[in-house]
């Protein structure tokens, strides 16, 4: 898939409504993870050897550069697109890793956690969506462990789109940096977006330390959806995962 269409695909996938009709992909049943490369010739990456999430263990010492994050209040709305809660950011927030620079372009949520450290599942975690210039991704995954209510999230779950296909204008600019640790080492492998079409090629960037969040923050996420919207752990097969 070239590279353009990949970050199309992106954006219609986690911008759009995705329970509109000619989706027809979901977390169980027929439209299941298990049979989402099948559903349509475009998914067909979903059966690929290099898909998200996974297992993060067996890891390889490295020399990982800091991540760079530049982020500034610059989250403008918040969705429900059917299959998670998204919000969407305007152009001035960054990070930059390898030498070159991702714009932020949406953070949205999964509950459970799709990625697993050492065997753990979270019970949420947040993907911070990035491009560079050439459409190539890269994802930040933060995890959240439940203790205390989560500030940032407060914010932006005061408005709460319950139904797929809601949309709102935040009242006050999001700054997802509010939602990072204070430690910001990672682990990192390459991998693919986490639902159809399941595009390989993506720069994984999994923070090692977990965020705080209330029982009742996870909770008022799961209520808007239908279920569980995690894909299944992946077979790593021969990638590495750099700690």
């Amino acid at each position: 898939m070239k590279k353009s269409l990949l970050l199309s695909c992106l954006l219609v996938t986690s911008g759009s409504v995705l329970a509109s009709a000619d989706a027809h992909w979901g977390y169980a049943g027929e439209h299941g993870p298990e049979h989402w490369a099948q559903l349509t010739p475009e998914n067909h990456a979903c059966s690929g050897a290099n898909q998200s999430p996974v297992n993060l263990t067996g890891f390889i010492e490295a020399d990982l550069t800091p991540i760079e994050f530049n982020y500034q209040a610059g989250g403008t709305e918040i969705l429900n697109n059917g299959h998670t809660v998204q919000v969407n950011y305007k152009k001035g927030s960054s990070i930059n890793i390898d030498g070159q620079q991702f714009e932020l372009l949406q953070a949205h949520f999964h509950a459970p956690s799709e990625n697993h450290i050492k065997g753990k599942s979270y019970p949420l975690e947040a993907h911070l969506v990035h491009a560079d210039k050439d459409s190539n991704l890269a994802v930040v995954a933060v995890m959240f462990e439940v203790a205390q209510e989560n500030a940032t999230l407060a914010s932006a779950w005061a408005q709460m789109p319950e139904h797929a296909g809601d949309k709102y204008q935040l009242n006050t600019l999001l700054n997802i940096d509010g939602l990072l640790p204070e430690n910001r080492d990672y682990y990192r492998f390459n991998g693919s977006l986490t639902t159809p079409p399941c595009s390989e090629g993506v720069r994984w960037l999994v923070l090692k330390e977990s965020v705080a969040v209330s029982a009742a923050q996870v909770k008022a996420f799961e209520n808007v959806l239908t279920g569980p919207n995690n894909r299944p752990i992946q077979a790593t097969n021969s990638r590495v995962i750099l700690k």
